[in-house]
């Protein structure tokens, strides 16, 4: 397969930066950040995990040698591993998964290996966390690279929710409406840490994805006047929009500023309260590219995810999860041509396994997530032969009390069945 990494090796010209063609191990003594890629101009926070040093001896390692490695390590842990991919690793780490998917397939993917005593989830910090509140104490999760955060995920931080918290409720109370629904009702995507989805569990909220967003809306609309949304603006704006919830219902909450920079009237007008966070990886696909793939495809299936701008899922002819665009393409008859919008490793993969259609990124600048992109065999091998001479790397552990309430706002998730 013609994977993301030998694109970026092979013509770093063709990338948003000729950095992704330097080792991620490059970063890790660097100041903080998130790498290059897509989010590498987010401003990353001060208290953000850190990987230290990989030994150099893998960092020397040929990817023929990397893969020996993994896939005796392996086979040597037999059962007592479980190893998770998601859907945007590049192809040198996913093809060692034993199960693919999105954040949340990946955490239920775990829970069918009770007895494993170590689940190594290559992606990123949140997800990590998600596995851990879900799994047994017994069981180490382990995330390869410590540095493979989430920008998204670090744009709403727990100290900030609670000052919008403690702002909306001087302005609306706690006291339910005739029909018994509180002020607000606190939502939160999985691209979220575990102290916000703790804070969900704590106050009548829940948590989404991007496949049953408007199902969880509908849930919380049955028991609050309004929603706070966060971390991510375009899903919690393109799914109430579609719900028929008017832009003018839907302020931005700006954490930086009182208020989140709106008026008292504005607030109490709203359905739906946005926090102003975004996915620098979907943030980068543009009307522009939409109108360009029609004019050069007039046949293009265009599908994007739900995480992209509003003008840009307007002008698709669908949106949905990496699931769904998964799915869409494998039910789809052959010669179908599609322009998609979502993280470039999954539609380099869905181009190589579907070759009986067209397939092709609508950004046609090689931009990965950034943080994804910090997970790489070298890292996998060195916390897989950790685990061989009884060592556990950069094990994830959420405190009990945090994994507590967050767990009731992830049952609250699974319950709300689109």
């Amino acid at each position: 397969m013609t994977s993301v990494d030998s694109i970026v090796q092979a013509a770093p010209a063709a990338t948003c930066t000729p950095d992704l063609a330097d080792g991620p191990w490059t970063f890790d003594l660097q100041p903080p950040g998130y790498g290059p890629g897509a989010s590498m101009g987010d401003t990353i926070p001060d208290a953000a995990p850190r990987q230290g040093v990989l030994p150099e001896a893998y960092t020397r390692m040929s990817p023929e040698e990397l893969d020996a490695r993994i896939v005796a390590a392996k086979r040597t842990l037999g059962d007592r591993l479980v190893v998770l991919g998601h859907f945007y690793q590049r192809d040198e780490v996913v093809k060692h998964a034993d199960f693919v998917g999105d954040s949340f397939q990946l955490a239920n993917a775990a829970l069918t290996r009770p007895d494993a005593e170590a689940i190594v989830f290559c992606g990123v910090h949140f997800m990590a966390e998600t596995a851990d509140i879900l799994s047994r104490d017994e069981q180490a999760v382990i995330l390869p690279n410590l540095a493979a955060g989430c920008s998204m995920a670090d744009m709403a931080d727990i100290d900030s929710v609670e000052q919008c918290w403690a702002e909306l409720e001087a302005i609306y109370g706690t006291e339910p409406d005739a029909d018994g629904r509180v002020p607000v009702i606190p939502v939160t995507y999985m691209n979220s840490s575990a102290a916000l989805k703790a804070f969900c569990g704590d106050h009548g909220g829940i948590v989404c994805t991007s496949s049953n967003a408007a199902t969880v809306l509908e849930w919380a609309f049955e028991r609050g006047q309004r929603v706070l949304f966060f971390p991510d603006q375009h899903l919690g704006r393109n799914t109430a929009k579609a719900m028929g919830i008017g832009l003018d219902a839907m302020p931005m909450w700006n954490p930086r500023k009182p208020l989140g920079g709106n008026d008292e009237a504005s607030l109490r007008d709203a359905r739906v309260l946005l926090w102003h966070g975004f996915c620098s990886v979907h943030r980068r696909f543009t009307v522009a590219q939409v109108e360009q793939a029609r004019a050069e495809h007039p046949d293009v299936r265009v599908i994007v995810h739900p995480e992209c701008p509003m003008p840009v899922v307007d002008a698709a002819d669908e949106s949905g999860s990496t699931d769904y665009i998964r799915k869409a393409v494998e039910a789809a008859p052959a010669g179908t041509t599609f322009a998609i919008g979502t993280e470039i490793n999954l539609v380099q993969r869905l181009a190589e396994e579907h070759p009986e259609h067209t397939i092709f990124c609508l950004d046609p600048v090689v931009c990965p997530c950034s943080t994804m992109y910090r997970i790489h065999p070298g890292y996998l091998a060195w916390v897989l032969d950790g685990l061989l001479e009884g060592r556990v790397e950069n094990r994830i552990e959420v405190a009990p009390e945090v994994a507590g309430s967050a767990r009731v706002a992830l049952e609250r998730m699974l319950a709300a069945k689109p």
